[in-house]
């Protein structure tokens, strides 16, 4: 049946029974396709029936339908005729993880990070209200935590403010964001989720009451009189109608009659409703209901009757920094851990463990955990915020003025720093290094290996006047690459025969520059490779080291905008030091969603491409005053290794 599905208007005429055979079709399409591929499959398994239901009562894209985190949506991809594109999905080529604009007229919003999908509703509903489109409704399908992310509250505020914004909020209740749902909020939700008294009482109340002689009837009027106080009580969903929107549900998230019925009455009610749909993550999929932690939120290449993964990945950058953080945390007492909503992600899940009393999960409130740090650090801790790179952008307002202004003692801890590549444009990396850049007193630290990363966080550490911040990327770690030596806190990777190209590597990709060294070597070309670790404040000692080349070449896995490079340049003009600077990075632009090996080779960051650029850059011709000096002091029989 799923096969036949090609848009919206096929799921109109099938039966109860159709649509029961379906929704099982549905998620076993789901389990088969994204096993293969990796991705989102707890979250898609628990909106089938919610997801057929929205396409049955309305009329996408007429009327517009908003994911929030938008990974919720491969269901409703299948159901807009995207079923071909699911063998290649988050691969170059085939479907993104998340709505996608050149995908389909039926997605609108290409969401995937939390709390921002009710601002984008309300915006579009005020959009149609004033340009006479009343025959169009928004839906806003809110749910895995965003409701923890205070920009949803800010936009509820004003939704409450208009009555007459034809506006659905679909609030799909599975208890979780990435893990357990964390706050008050949460018990809020489970409170309704478990407390559906209130209309089987009024029904009672209707059915005996009405038929009690003389008494009976006005009992009941006086008692639906009391509406609102009762609900409080036996369903306190108050506080929703409070804010003045309508309130309906709980509704069973897996039955789509219930569903349908509770939609059908929020789009004729006229103004914003709220429709509480209670699903569950990970539903018909045993290894993903049975995965307490997550739920199966994110997979990768699995067995799809399992659920086990079929590669065997190594030790992975953010299980370093797990390791030596619980190893730290042994000996100080005044460490503490904070992450949002992404405990086990980024490795917190180890201290939390061992720590609990020091370990806080915000939910998916980035804004409130950097500046809950801040009165962390002020009351003698150091926190340690441990978030994914794309997700500091969104706190960037309290990084700067909360944390930097007052010298706060936090370390941040950003992992997937740099290109990562499946989950497309909205989940690369590549801004920490050029937006942090800026920001007063903050020292950043850029490890190339696992010993580096244990190294920078206990320097980190011991940084109390003033925030901290070290990136990695995703993925297995890179082996140890130790140095020839370190030079006022550089270290020297790879020693040139000449002064032709002193080449500065940010980062995890300093063994791509060894061997592109050791190539450029074989074709004539001195390049002498440096690591600086941290790379805010950079070290004076780089503009005296650079004296000594002929060109100085900075790679960096961030934007070349406002990067790295862009520093350095900055740095040699202060100094009145003319040695030319090349960047190799990333452009600034939205990258495609692919492997991120591919978009490494898309940019030219490969050994070869690399050393070709060495080769051309060191034949340029140019003309500046540079200091006749030697190169860094040689040992004849090392500078031709690529060092391990």
């Amino acid at each position: 049946m799923l096969s036949e599905i090609k848009s919206p208007a096929d799921l109109k005429g099938l039966s109860n029974t159709q649509l029961d055979q379906l929704s099982t079709e549905i998620r076993s399409f789901l389990i088969e396709q994204v096993s293969k591929s990796g991705g989102h499959l707890g979250p898609n398994l628990g909106v089938v029936e919610l997801t057929i239901a929205l396409h049955r009562i309305f009329q996408s894209p007429k009327d517009v339908i908003v994911f929030d985190t938008g990974h919720q949506s491969y269901v409703h991809k299948l159901l807009t005729g995207r079923i071909a594109g699911f063998e290649k999905l988050r691969q170059r080529g085939g479907l993104a993880g998340y709505p996608n604009r050149s995908e389909s007229e039926h997605d609108v919003v290409e969401n995937s990070h939390a709390s921002t999908a009710l601002s984008w509703s309300d915006g579009i509903a005020k959009g149609f209200a004033l340009t006479n489109q009343h025959d169009r409704t928004v839906i806003c399908v809110v749910g895995d935590g965003a409701l923890t992310g205070g920009m949803s509250w800010e936009a509820l505020n004003n939704i409450a403010a208009n009555k007459k914004e034809k506006l659905v909020i679909v609030v799909n209740d599975n208890e979780r964001s990435y893990s357990p749902t964390i706050g008050g909020l949460a018990t809020y939700l489970s409170t309704l989720r478990t407390t559906r008294g209130y209309e089987k009482f009024l029904d009672w109340g209707k059915g005996v009451l009405e038929k009690t002689p003389v008494v009976g009837q006005p009992i009941y009027e006086t008692l639906h009189g009391m509406k609102k106080g009762i609900k409080d009580i036996v369903a306190p969903q108050g506080m929703f109608e409070d804010l003045g929107i309508k309130y309906f549900g709980p509704v069973d998230g897996h039955d789509i009659s219930a569903i349908e019925h509770a939609l059908l009455s929020a789009k004729d009610f006229g103004g914003p409703v709220l429709v509480h749909v209670i699903t569950e993550k990970g539903r018909g999929h045993a290894p993903a209901v049975n995965d307490e932690a997550e739920k199966f939120h994110a997979v990768g290449v699995v067995d799809a009757e399992t659920g086990q993964p079929l590669s065997k990945a190594g030790q992975s950058w953010t299980s370093v920094f797990s390791d030596e953080l619980v190893k730290i945390g042994a000996k100080r007492g005044d460490v503490v851990a904070i992450t949002a909503a992404m405990m086990g992600p980024t490795g917190l899940d180890k201290f939390e463990k061992a720590y609990p009393d020091r370990t806080f999960d915000v939910g998916i409130a980035e804004q409130h955990a950097t500046t809950a740090a801040a009165g962390m650090a002020y009351a003698g801790l150091h926190p340690v915020v441990a978030v994914y790179s794309t997700f500091l952008n969104r706190a960037f307002d309290q990084l700067l003025l909360d944390v930097a202004l007052h010298k706060a003692g936090v370390t941040f801890v950003l992992d997937r720093a740099g290109i990562t590549g499946d989950d497309g444009p909205s989940h690369n990396g590549i801004w920490d290094l050029a937006l942090t850049g800026i920001v007063p007193t903050l020292h950043v630290a850029a490890p190339r290996d696992g010993e580096r990363v244990r190294e920078t966080l206990r320097e980190a550490l011991d940084i109390s006047n003033a925030p901290t911040l070290i990136r990695f990327p995703k993925g297995a770690v890179n082996p140890d690459i130790p140095a020839f030596e370190r030079r006022d806190g550089i270290d020297v990777l790879y020693r040139g025969e000449s002064a032709d190209i002193l080449l500065v590597s940010i980062g995890a990709f300093a063994q791509v520059a060894v061997d592109a060294a050791a190539q450029a070597y074989r074709e004539g070309v001195g390049v002498t490779v440096i690591d600086p670790r941290w790379v805010k404040p950079l070290p004076k000692s780089l503009v005296t080291m650079a004296q000594r080349y002929k060109k100085v070449v900075v790679i960096e896995d961030g934007i070349k905008h406002g990067g790295i490079a862009s520093t350095i340049s900055e740095l040699f003009r202060e100094s009145a030091l003319h040695v030319p600077v090349h960047s190799i990075g990333v452009p600034l632009e939205f990258l495609e969603h692919a492997k991120r090996a591919q978009i490494l080779e898309d940019l030219g960051i490969t050994v070869q491409n690399i050393t070709r650029s060495l080769v051309t850059w060191s034949s340029d011709e140019f003309s500046v005053d540079t200091k006749e000096e030697m190169p860094l002091p040689l040992d004849e029989n090392e500078h031709r290794k690529p060092l391990r």
